[in-house]
């Protein structure tokens, strides 16, 4: 029998070589299909080459998120306390002060921190009282290089 013939004669079915010269339907099996470690090693560098370019930027924005919901933070809490005084005259006494009057629903938490307390800024007459302003707690410096501290 030449091997044309037996080429012929053989076909695969799934990860078989079935033969069909065999009677009984004898399986000739081949080698089961799989990765070399090899290949896991390449397409584990590949993978780790890409998270080293990835990672730094998805840091960066995540950054930038809180420093933008910090800013938006600090605008509530501020137009709040404006809003406060427009009508009442006076400061509020705490922030605390701004949900129980219904300015604000929850004193927001501080992204920075993760917390829910703030700097408390008097006013900058030393006969009044209250909160004028308020800032985080937080000493770290931001992207653009500024403290949020001086925000």
């Amino acid at each position: 029998m030449g091997l044309s013939s037996i080429v012929q004669s053989r076909f695969f079915s799934g990860h078989h070589l079935v033969d069909a010269d065999q009677p009984d339907g004898h399986f000739i099996r081949l080698r089961e299909r799989g990765f070399t470690l090899i290949e896991l090693l390449v397409v584990m560098t590949i993978i780790a080459i890409l998270l080293t370019i990835v990672s730094p930027r998805y840091f960066t924005s995540v950054d930038r998120a809180k420093e933008t919901v910090l800013r938006q933070n600090l605008g509530i809490l501020r137009d709040a306390i404006d809003k406060y005084y427009a009508d009442t005259g006076k400061y509020p006494a705490d922030l605390n002060q701004l949900v129980e009057d219904r300015y604000i629903r929850a004193v927001p938490v501080d992204p920075i921190t993760e917390e829910n307390i703030w700097v408390e800024i008097p006013p900058p007459d030393p006969e009044m009282e209250g909160v004028f302003d308020v800032h985080t707690i937080s000493d770290k410096q931001a992207l653009d290089g500024t403290f949020y501290e001086k925000w």
